[in-house]
């Protein structure tokens, strides 16, 4: 007979708890929520993520554990969205499209820039010779870094806080965008326009090309500082182009490994050996070279071309046989970028349009 007391009284026990719990929950929601469901409440909708404005193409980071969204054994042939790209430059030596580590695709335009699926004002590669760097998060303008070259500015290589740019007057100028005075060193030794410009997956050597139809490769402890008035020195020097170099690509399945194209005069993809200097290889796409990229997922290398054929091709290294022709653009393909996790590219062309 006591055991059934025993739990009549518990349960009576817990059915004051209970109540008090209730009790303390209206308080705390009359007190401190005032009735709300929430604790933190936007007086306004939240700007939509970046991954709504591709959603069929972008969906975390280079990590996500959900991996790429089709088969990588699967190279379809046509593009997956075409986007206008109204008043982009047809121009070969100039370097208008990226994409950045945080799955936003901008490209310039003219006098505009185009930031995954938003307009801005001012073109972020050059604006009478000088280069703005803007918050893509608050599309505003940060700073202006001006007096850096004497003539247009056609590529940018980031290296953490460096800013490296080109132009058309030749140099090569290393900017630390944390300091008032960015200007830091200097690479002296093109005598044209430097249209090409690659930094190394380590950061210890620059890559770069130019219409001069050279490739120098730096050593990043060898620019000059611009306190001196020592001149750099490279670390190689390739002649063996015939056309103007702008496409560079550094390989990251092999430390010191660069791949780089030829303009109309040469046609031609060359690959290097940066721990001695040599030349390994090349293959003739038979068509002006626009731009590089290696695959990060297969020991695969994308080519940008011009005239006649206006494509892209995948190829099988070290075999180089063509894997792939991709058709579509109906004038010269001036860049490509790819996607962080590796599995999507994205063209721009004189034909003004932007193809993923």
């Amino acid at each position: 007979m006591v055991a059934p007391r025993k739990e009549k009284e518990n349960n009576s026990r817990i059915s004051s708890f209970e109540k008090g719990k209730g009790a303390c929950r209206e308080i705390l929601d009359r007190v401190l929520l005032q009735n709300r469901t929430r604790i933190l409440e936007f007086n306004s909708k939240p700007s939509a993520p970046t991954e709504e404005i591709f959603p069929e193409i972008f969906f975390g980071s280079p990590s996500d554990p959900r991996g790429p969204l089709m088969n990588k054994s699967f190279i379809p042939k046509s593009a997956e969205r075409i986007l206008d790209a109204l008043n982009l430059e047809d121009d070969f030596y100039l370097n208008l499209l990226d994409w950045g580590k945080r799955n936003i695709l901008a490209v310039a335009l003219g006098n505009s820039r185009l930031l995954g699926s938003r307009w801005e004002a001012h073109c972020p590669w050059v604006v009478q010779f000088l280069c703005s760097l803007w918050d893509v998060t608050s599309n505003r303008p940060l700073r202006t870094l001006e007096s850096i070259h004497h003539s247009r500015v056609g590529s940018l290589a980031w290296k953490g806080g460096i800013l490296t740019t080109s132009g058309m007057d030749g140099s090569i100028v290393n900017n630390d965008v944390r300091i008032r005075s960015h200007i830091v060193q200097k690479y002296r030794g093109h005598h044209m326009e430097v249209c090409g410009l690659k930094w190394s997956g380590s950061g210890n050597k620059l890559a770069n090309g130019g219409n001069d139809n050279l490739v120098h490769v730096w050593d990043s402890s060898m620019a000059a500082s611009t306190t001196t008035s020592n001149q750099s020195q490279w670390l190689h020097q390739f002649e063996e182009h015939t056309g103007a170099v702008k496409a560079l690509a550094w390989c990251p399945f092999q430390r010191n490994f660069l791949a780089t194209g030829g303009g109309e005069s040469d046609r031609c993809v060359r690959f290097w050996n940066m721990d001695i200097g040599n030349y390994l290889s090349l293959v003739d796409t038979s068509s002006p070279v626009c731009g590089l990229i290696w695959s990060k997922n297969e020991r695969e290398l994308l080519s940008s071309h011009g005239l006649p054929h206006n494509n892209l091709v995948l190829w099988r290294y070290p075999s180089l046989e063509k894997l792939v022709e991709l058709n579509g653009h109906f004038s010269q393909v001036l860049s490509m970028s790819q996607i962080p996790n590796g599995c999507r590219v994205a063209s721009a062309a004189g034909d003004e349009t932007l193809r993923l």
